[in-house]
């Protein structure tokens, strides 16, 4: 299983940004996934999910009406579309996927600043 995101990057407050994560090695079509977010020192927390049952999405209550999750199964891949960036949005973002167990990527860096 591997997992590579790309696209984070200095945006100023307001800005959007849209993130990437490339996947391989599972069944991408039939797993859920989510995207989290960690600032050092914190827990990572998870931002963004995508269910395969009913399509249906999760995100966390701050950032809802912001982010957007999809996906594209052909090329499998994921990704994070967010607008209207906040300082507080300033973390590394990851891409998770469980198969045998939690899988992440090497994260992207997402810094939200004027």
């Amino acid at each position: 299983v591997q997992l590579e995101e790309s696209g984070g990057g200095l945006v100023q407050p307001g800005g959007s940004l849209t993130l990437s994560c490339q996947a391989s090695g599972f069944d991408f079509g039939n797993s859920n996934l989510r995207w989290y977010r960690q600032v050092l020192g914190k827990e990572r927390e998870v931002v963004a999910a995508i269910f395969i049952v009913g399509g249906t999405h999760y995100y966390a209550d701050d950032v809802k009406g912001r982010f957007a999750i999809s996906r594209d199964n052909y090329r499998k891949k994921l990704y994070l579309q967010m607008n209207n960036l906040k300082p507080e949005d300033t973390a590394m973002y990851y891409c998770q996927a469980f198969v045998d167990r939690e899988y992440f990527g090497q994260g992207t860096q997402v810094t939200v600043s004027s």
